[in-house]
């Protein structure tokens, strides 16, 4: 199989009051194409932050060292539109989708946002669009929660609009993080049953970071 993404001896230091602190030294994976990987530790040990690394949302004054090499590419030599592609075929599911979807705004301006923007996408497709990926994720009547707020969404519906979000511009790698953390035991077998659904269906490769071995055992080819 070969590698879609490759991180090899990757250190990243951020800029704290009292200096440079190392905070990831010499991590090494590799996923293929298709392929679904489980990152264990427990909190604090870096997990996140090589997510980060790879979708390049470092901290501003953050310095790596080692590679970052996504589909032949260095990663970590982007800059302007290079940079924004990459991050549209490197999708982000983050923990708690209620910090990330901003409380004001409706479902729909928070999904269809990087579409109208990034590939000026016209409202009214974008709209569709965003109703379809809902539908992919088991939501029923999306038309209707495309215009409710996030206040108006339990926990695992707010998910599946991330997961929805993300698949939006149709990624090659789905980095989850943490993303079933804040959920009860259902609903976050629900949420898993569909990553694991889609992942298949549309060929993705997943990195699914997680504290939980049981649970990485049962959804990731390798851990």
């Amino acid at each position: 199989m070969s590698a879609l993404l490759e991180v090899k001896d990757l250190t990243v230091q951020l800029k704290m009051d009292s200096g440079m602190r190392e905070v990831i030294t010499g991590t090494s994976l590799t996923i293929g194409a298709g392929e679904a990987m489980g990152l264990v530790g427990e909190s604090g040990s870096g997990k996140s932050m090589t997510a980060k690394a790879i979708a390049r949302l470092l901290p501003k004054g953050a310095e790596t060292q080692g590679s970052v090499t996504f589909d032949g590419v260095d990663v970590l030599a982007l800059e302007g539109d290079a940079l924004r592609k990459h991050r549209s075929k490197v999708a982000v599911v983050f923990q708690d989708p209620r910090a990330h979807i901003n409380p004001v705004r409706r479902i729909d301006d928070f999904m269809t946002e990087s579409l109208r923007l990034l590939e000026d996408v016209p409202k009214a497709e974008a709209a569709k669009q965003a109703a379809s990926a809902l539908e992919e994720v088991g939501i029923d009547n999306p038309s209707k929660r495309l215009k409710q707020f996030p206040h108006e969404l339990s926990g695992g519906m707010l998910q599946r609009v991330m997961i929805a979000t993300a698949l939006l511009s149709r990624p090659r790698l789905l980095l989850a993080d943490e993303c079933t953390t804040a959920l009860d035991v259902t609903t976050q077998a629900e949420v898993m049953a569909i990553l694991d659904e889609l992942r298949r269906d549309l060929g993705l490769s997943l990195l699914f970071i997680t504290h939980d071995l049981e649970l990485a055992g049962a959804v990731c080819d390798r851990t």
